[in-house]
């Protein structure tokens, strides 16, 4: 028990520390989790951990991973993703298993062996990649959806990889294979092993089939039951007991529990306990797929590693090399360009934990000598740990990139209008309604190409642009109109637009979008008088209705909102002629003070303003 606990505080401060600090210099939670593991394996051996053992187990974060994607595409949206699975996955997937072969090939391996490291080496990590898309919010993308895509159809071509790989076996390896345990995709028993293979296929469309069935009948009518109890932690319990019944279910049929989990989540994409099972089985996951990363680090053979770490890093380089031409081949005939090209050729050139899984499998069918294995086991985790990498560069070279010099050129502006709008979404959208509704003229600029487009094909123009940029504002004729409203989404653009505005054109209204009370404070410094919080009015009226359900008539909520309202924005500006820029804002000693002192003055006169109400509507 003790050597448990030490084990799990072990990672748990592990991951603790080396992920915030691998997030605050830019490098992502996943890299983080690997180099914790690089630096506690000595940990772990002195301890005689389990590292394989303790890896399978974490496996199932992958499966919880995959159950939530899910649960976010509903069938419709999956059907709409058909010729990518098709197109991009099973082309991927066949390409890249010939172009490794060849490789092996000239490298004088057998072809058997060769074709089993094409193979090995042509699916993707699934963990890692969906894990980076998700936390950079890319997996929605273009580029996203198209590695998404090559995911699923990679976690398919699991099935006939291990079907194919025992008519690979060399007799001059059985002997050393001999010694090894099979075992089906996971390790565990594969009903499916002995049948004829048309009746393996048959059972596993079955197991599928009971899936879906599952989750449109039994699963909704499973958790209205438990919901009547009332009791979170059942919930919870029964979220968990069905992620691991659908993985137990594949499993015995040979199948990826990973690839159970996903269809289970697309059949309750529809669910009215979609959101609650998302909420239920994030905490688990996320744990799972931090303790998966660290035991991948941790898994690295060190002394092997410095023993042959030149041939090490040469192959992993040929392999992330071979598989980014495949994936850029692909892309392109598939129709990827630009952005989204990068970043499907980015996410995808490592090898992924299945690897791990088919690399056991071969030597226990007497196809990769033991050599052999640990040179790919070594080569797999070096490709892993580069992709986070790969990421940054997307971020800081190629996002950037294509961020200066926009998706297209900007567009030629051909009027001018007394307001200008910066931003088309869902603030600045409104906003030009209502003031194109009132006879107004406005010249509207965003950056985003699909937002214009929307926008464009309900009737309203917009200019495609940067607004931040001097020359596109002057083309608007900024220096003539009479109201700039910044309603940009990101709050270094919103920054750098307000301050060029408020210093160049001091006549110029400017009405700008903030994100938080502090970017209020931020905002009124560059000189900004006219600040809107984007959720402050939703907050007011949500307070209205608390006092509406407290007892109090519509009127007077309204009369007990307007003055809190009226005594917040009076202190609002008081304090924020006390924000300094270069003082952490937690750490303003005098703002700090002056929110106590107005809280004492104001806080008394705000109750007796609210006892008035009261009084009044009796």
């Amino acid at each position: 028990m003790t050597s448990f606990l030490i084990l799990a505080l072990l990672i748990l401060v592990a991951g603790i520390v080396a992920v915030p600090l691998a997030s605050r210099f830019g490098l992502g939670s996943v890299l983080g989790y690997l180099l914790a593991g690089m630096a506690i394996s000595p940990l772990f051996a002195t301890l005689g951990v389990d590292v394989e053992a303790l890896q399978l187990f974490a496996e199932f974060g992958v499966v919880m991973m995959l159950f939530i994607v899910g649960l976010e595409l509903e069938p419709k949206r999956l059907w709409d993703m058909r010729g990518k699975l098709l197109g991009l996955g099973g082309g991927q997937v066949l390409l890249t298993t010939l172009a490794i072969t060849g490789i092996a090939l000239l490298n004088s391996n057998p072809w058997q062996t060769a074709l089993a490291i094409g193979m090995v080496l042509a699916l993707s990590s699934t963990a890692i990649i969906v894990q980076t898309l998700t936390e950079k919010k890319l997996l929605r993308s273009e580029g996203g959806e198209a590695s998404f895509s090559v995911l699923l159809v990679q976690d398919v071509a699991v099935i006939p990889m291990l079907a194919l790989l025992p008519l690979l076996a060399m007799p001059e390896l059985s002997g050393a294979a001999a010694g090894h345990g099979e075992g089906g995709a996971h390790g565990g028993l594969d009903l499916t092993a002995d049948m004829p293979v048309w009746l393996a296929a048959l059972t596993r469309i079955g197991a599928v089939a009971a899936v879906i069935g599952i989750g449109v009948y039994a699963i909704r009518p499973l958790f209205r039951y438990i919901a009547a109890a009332n009791l979170r932690e059942l919930f919870t319990a029964a979220a968990l007991a069905v992620v691991i019944g659908i993985s137990v279910l594949m499993t015995l049929v040979g199948l990826s529990p990973a690839l159970g989990a996903f269809v289970a989540g697309v059949v309750l994409a529809t669910s009215e306990y979609r959101h609650e099972l998302e909420s239920d089985i994030n905490p688990f996951k996320g744990l799972l797929l931090g303790l998966f990363f660290i035991t991948v680090g941790a898994g690295i053979d060190f002394a092997l590693a410095s023993e042959i770490w030149r041939e090490v890093v040469f192959w992993a380089a040929v392999i992330i090399a071979a598989k980014f031409l495949v994936l850029l081949g692909v892309g392109w005939l598939y129709g990827l360009r630009k952005q989204a090209l990068w970043l499907f050729c980015l996410s995808l050139p490592q090898a992924g934990e299945f690897a791990f899984v088919l690399i056991a499998f071969a030597v226990a069918n007497a196809v990769f000598d033991a050599a052999l294995a640990d040179l790919l086991l070594l080569i797999v985790a070096l490709t892993m740990l580069v992709t986070p990498l790969l990421f940054i560069f997307y971020d800081k070279v190629i996002a950037r990139s294509f961020n200066r010099a926009g998706e297209r050129e900007a567009d030629h502006i051909d009027e001018e209008n007394p307001v200008i709008i910066a931003g088309a979404g869902r603030v600045g959208g409104v906003v030009n309604r209502m003031l194109q509704a009132a006879g107004h003229g406005t010249t509207v600029i965003d950056y985003s190409s699909r937002q214009l487009e929307l926008g464009r094909k309900f009737g309203f123009r917009t200019y495609f642009g940067d607004a931040t940029r001097p020359d596109l504002l002057h083309a608007a004729g900024i220096d003539r109109a009479k109201l700039l409203i910044v309603a940009l989404d990101e709050r270094e653009q919103i920054d750098k637009l307000v301050k060029y505005a408020v210093s160049h054109f001091p006549d110029l209204h400017v009405i700008a979008r903030a994100i938080d009370r502090n970017h209020v404070y931020e905002l009124w410094s560059y000189g900004c008088r006219d600040i809107i919080r984007e959720t402050y009015d939703s907050t007011l009226r949500i307070g209205r209705s608390a006092y509406e359900a407290l007892g109090m008539d519509r009127q007077q909520a309204e009369a007990a909102k307007s003055a809190f309202e009226e005594m917040d924005r009076s202190a609002m500006r008081e304090v924020a002629e006390l924000y300094d820029m270069d003082v952490p804002f937690d750490e303003n000693q005098p703002l700090i003070d002056k929110v106590k002192e107005l809280r004492a003055k104001w806080d008394p006169i705000l109750r007796d303003q609210m006892d008035d109400i009261l009084k009044r509507g009796q």
